[in-house]
């Protein structure tokens, strides 16, 4: 029984290097990282670098009051939209009855922040009843046959999808086509206004035939054909006021941005509501050349509708086999459908960078807005203040770490050493990792995140004097240093482990049940606690049976903190030869 817990013995005593090797090369690929990002130091929050302050006005003009309850409900989908994971220290909080103040940290884009909270992303899908060029007409590509339309995914073994790739045309097509860099780049407008796209390709189409709409809901035609007829897409105004107040359920007008030019489109009832889709998330697609795309998901409503509304597009013939997908009034994409598609899927593909998808993802996620909002200002933060307080937190911090250097040297001596590296490791890795996580999550480091990781100092050092302390009882047991190493080790790793266990749960329950600048404290302490266990396991015990083997520490040196004499060490344990037989009498296990 003795050999085969010798061999293991020997063995951890005789790789030290292993580990020491292992978080060296990560210390090495994460600082490596963090210089190719070009992002070298942590993003700080509002409070220490300033950063912009939005103001929003309440309107009640979609059928909501502007009261507390859709108030509320505004400022937790905003939070959401620029908060994500509650780190990156924005801050959005109503002001009086009506108003609701953003607060967005420097280093996050604040342009597309801007647009993200305050756009309402509705979205609808509806039929395309008619559609021409509006405007300057945009010029004509020699294209071919139709190439792209809402066929289920080639090659996919789930259900199928609905691809929102614009349509090519032939030239006696009457409805507007565009490429797939068209199509993505016209989502993005529809979240960025202003924004100037150049598509691969320009749509064609041949004159229209006037539309001929049918009524419903009590829609009068000759007014929607009136409105058709006179709606100029290449006019903001009339891009801003096409459709305004159409119900979902009534025909509307519609303009919708194809390659540098716009066309107008007539609208049947929608089909499809955009609440109705359960979730939506940005994809990279590795089969295809479609790149990004946003993925949407109906819940069980949606996917029936879908299924019934592009199995009725599938019989028609163009333009009426086509449906819109109107984001906040805009068309962005009109595919045309040659099957019914099941399953409860459907994307919107093209030419989309990571950001935008994700930024269209995020906000069908999240949610229309109960109410809509106007701009009232936007201004810009100064952080003098929060300069003088990040100076009088780091002076804290580096008064902390002294005291706990200076107890260190002078109760451990020798022993210190190991402390104060292993308090660099963890400082790096922290360090690093805060700097990664600004791009990453848009992590920033506020006045709370910095007290977080000054306290984070006092729970590193005790674990480096919880294993300290029990290889002093080992010695003074009487054992000599390398194996009392090891023999500390497996109580001292129980301890540890349960310690920080208990602090990263508390961690962990703050984040959860608290929101704003006190989510950034319980962050980064529960970020440290989890690098205390790397340092210690990785860097502070291989460290430890290295420095066993040194004749300052082995020998127990008076400087070495491990002295057998100023510890009070017992006469050292040796090996005898026990006599056979009953007389032998009970063996000590100390001595076993």
């Amino acid at each position: 029984m003795a050999a085969p817990k010798k061999g293991r013995s020997a063995s951890a005593q005789s790789k030290p290097g292993r580990s020491l090797a292992l978080i060296l090369i990560a210390i090495v690929a994460l600082t490596g990282g963090m210089f190719a990002s070009g992002h070298t130091t942590p993003r700080l929050g509002i409070d220490l670098a300033g950063g912009t302050s939005i103001t929003l006005k309440a309107k009640a003009d979609q059928g909501s009051a502007v009261n507390k309850a859709n108030m509320d409900t505004a400022v937790e989908i905003m939070n959401r939209r620029v908060n994500g994971l509650g780190v990156s220290e924005a801050e959005v909080q109503t002001q009086g009855t009506d108003n609701i103040i953003v607060n967005i940290p420097r280093g996050t884009n604040s342009k597309e922040a801007q647009q993200q909270v305050g756009t309402t992303a509705k979205l609808y899908f509806r039929p395309v009843l008619a559609s021409e060029p509006s405007g300057a007409a945009p010029s004509p590509s020699p294209s071919g046959s139709p190439s792209a339309g809402s066929s289920p995914k080639p090659g996919s073994s789930s259900s199928p999808s609905a691809s929102s790739s614009q349509k090519a045309s032939s030239s006696s097509s009457t409805s507007p086509t565009s490429s797939a860099t068209t199509q993505g780049r016209a989502v993005t407008d529809a979240l960025k206004a202003g924004s100037s796209p150049s598509p691969s390709a320009t749509p064609t189409g041949g004159p229209s035939p006037k539309p001929t709409p049918s009524a419903s809901g009590g829609t009068d035609t000759a007014k929607l054909q009136a409105a058709y007829t006179a709606l100029d897409c290449s006019n903001q105004d009339d891009r801003a006021k096409a459709g305004n107040n159409a119900k979902p359920g009534d025909p509307t007008i519609a303009c919708g941005k194809v390659g540098k030019g716009y066309y107008k489109y007539l609208l049947g009832p929608a089909g499809v509501d955009g609440t109705e889709v359960k979730k939506a998330q940005a994809i990279f697609d590795t089969q295809g050349a479609s790149g990004w795309q946003v993925q949407m998901t109906f819940n069980s409503t949606g996917a029936k509708k879908f299924a019934d509304i592009t199995g009725e597009l599938a019989k028609n013939q163009a333009p009426q086999n086509e449906f819109g997908i109107v984001l906040d009034g805009e068309v962005v994409s009109s595919p045309y459908v040659r099957l019914a598609i099941t399953g409860g899927q459907a994307e919107i593909s093209g030419s989309f960078t990571q950001q935008e998808a994700q930024s269209l993802a995020n906000m069908l996620s999240y949610g229309a807005l109960p109410l809509s909002f106007q701009e009232q200002s936007v201004t810009t933060v100064t952080a003098a203040l929060g300069g003088q307080q990040l100076h009088a937190g780091l002076l804290a911090g580096a008064i902390g770490l002294a005291l706990v250097v200076l107890y260190l040297v002078v109760y451990y001596r020798g022993l210190s050493l190991v402390a104060m590296a292993s308090l660099v490791v963890s400082a790096i890795l922290t360090y690093v990792i805060m700097s990664l996580l600004g791009p990453a999550i848009h992590f920033a480091l506020n006045l709370p995140a910095v007290c977080g990781a000054i306290v984070a100092i006092g729970i590193t050092a005790d674990s480096f004097i919880v294993y300290f302390e029990r290889i002093r009882d080992e010695i003074r047991e009487g054992r000599s240093l390398r194996p009392a190493v090891e023999r500390a080790w497996p109580r001292a790793r129980r301890t540890v482990l349960v310690s920080d266990f208990v602090s990263f749960l508390a961690a962990a329950v703050l984040f959860i049940v608290t929101v704003g600048k006190v989510q950034g404290f319980a962050f980064t302490l529960g970020l440290t606690t989890v690098l205390d266990v790397v340092v210690v396991f990785l860097f502070t015990k291989p460290l430890m049976t290295l420095l066993a083997r040194r004749k300052f520490f082995g020998n127990g040196h008076k400087w070495s903190g491990l002295d057998p004499k100023s510890l009070g060490g017992k006469p050292p344990l040796r090996r005898t030869r026990r006599p056979a037989g009953p007389a032998a009498g009970p063996v000590d296990p100390k001595e076993a």
